[in-house]
């Protein structure tokens, strides 16, 4: 049996890509003692089975919904973790916690050659998601405005985050110059569905970042490219999201083409 065990604690937890994509890459570093595993756990035994977990030897986990806020309390979140206000990657060799997601979507932001300082960008959504998105991009000089379809929760992550950002209405899409989906509006099996209205007026050049990898290609990216803008869909943030609690778990760098490879393969397997 392997030595050393990490990943994923969530509820459900079946149809995750993470154990497809660290098993993959421990194979291809030739770390035999390693895996990485399904972990599903209820919402009402959150702190026993972190206790249990690291008293049994796990090194650490990524936590998804609904545990990002719930495991706070008993883990030592870092700057990032608080300010975004969620957890995803536990580490329990000394139960230190930190939000990769933020890492994951501003590289790959970074990596389809969108540099946020100085531009505008609208966030759809105020949820663990969006907070996420809120604090890369304000941290990295970006103008932000969030739209939610209750306008008071764009006000409350204002505040709770204590970020320079605007609430903005639905207007906004037409004048800005990058976009961000991190509502699940479009998500399979509801590929149908958009967040954004049939007419709705795009900026030339917009960019779209659809958070949404299931489908490849959301109803709202599809809108985007038939104006002349450029989306990009979301597996690559889930990718290099891993591969920076990879990299925390193990020091080693992750082999993030492997990864990629091993999610895009077990998402349309």
């Amino acid at each position: 049996m392997p030595d050393q065990i990490v990943g994923a604690m969530g509820w459900p937890i079946e149809h995750s890509l993470s154990p497809a994509m660290h098993n993959a890459a421990f194979a291809a570093l030739g770390m035999t003692d390693w895996r990485y595993e399904k972990m599903a756990i209820p919402p009402d035994i959150v702190r026993h089975s972190l206790k249990q977990m690291r008293e049994n030897g796990v090194i650490g986990v990524n936590v998804t919904i609904p545990h990002k806020r719930a495991v706070m309390p008993h883990v030592r979140p870092d700057e990032i973790a608080r300010r975004v206000g969620a957890v995803n990657t536990i580490d329990f060799r000394d139960n230190s916690a930190t939000n990769t997601d933020v890492q994951g979507f501003m590289g790959d932001l970074m990596a389809h050659d969108v540099l946020p300082r100085g531009l505008r960008v609208v966030i759809l959504g105020a949820g663990g998601a969006a907070r996420a998105a809120v604090y890369g991009l304000v941290e990295s000089g970006a103008l932000v405005q969030i739209v939610n379809r209750t306008p008071e929760n764009s006000a409350k992550l204002i505040s709770e985050m204590r970020v320079d950002a605007e609430v903005a209405d639905l207007s906004a899409v037409a004048t800005t110059d990058v976009i961000v989906n991190c509502t699940s509006v479009g998500l399979y099996p509801h590929i149908d569905e958009s967040p954004l209205p049939d007419d709705a007026i795009f900026k030339r050049g917009v960019v779209l970042y659809d958070m949404i990898y299931r489908p490849a290609q959301t109803r709202l990216m599809r809108q985007v490219e038939a104006a002349g803008g450029q989306a990009i869909g979301g597996l690559g943030m889930l990718v290099r999201q891993g591969a920076a609690a990879f990299t925390i778990w193990t020091g080693i760098d992750a082999p993030i083409v492997t990864m990629f490879n091993a999610a895009k393969a077990a998402l349309t397997g």
